[in-house]
């Protein structure tokens, strides 16, 4: 048994929405961002880091903490379609997107989006 190919008028998810061409456009650029700014702030932190190395130990701490940061990078930065509104309202939540970013999305993506980023700040409150 097979899914129906996607057309304009269903998606073979039926929860998920349609992106169009330019709602792409715009994600990738706000994704991209973000990333960029959180890669930028690990390049920082491990300059900081790898500067005051005096021993060892202190190698394997730089060594630890990428780790750790690129596992927790790659587990929240997912461009799956299907993943974007959970990963942008996160992003949201982080301040490490701002909602401008996303401006020409649709509402059927700004909606999501918002109330996923107020239900994690609530949660976290």
């Amino acid at each position: 048994m097979t899914n129906p190919p996607a057309t304009q008028h269903s998606y073979p998810y039926q929860n998920q929405p349609i992106w169009s061409k330019s709602e792409k456009v715009i994600a990738r650029t706000a994704f991209d961002a973000a990333l960029g700014r959180e890669l930028h702030e690990v390049i920082q932190e491990a300059k900081r880091m790898a500067s005051q190395i005096q021993q060892s130990s202190d190698l394997w701490d730089l060594e630890h903490y990428l780790t750790q940061r690129r596992k927790e990078i790659d587990r929240k930065y997912d461009y799956r379609y299907s993943r974007l509104t959970h990963v942008f309202a996160r992003l949201l939540y982080e301040e490490r997107l701002r909602e401008e970013e996303l401006h020409g999305l649709r509402e059927d993506k700004l909606t999501p989006i918002r109330s996923f980023a107020k239900f994690l700040a609530e949660d976290a409150a």
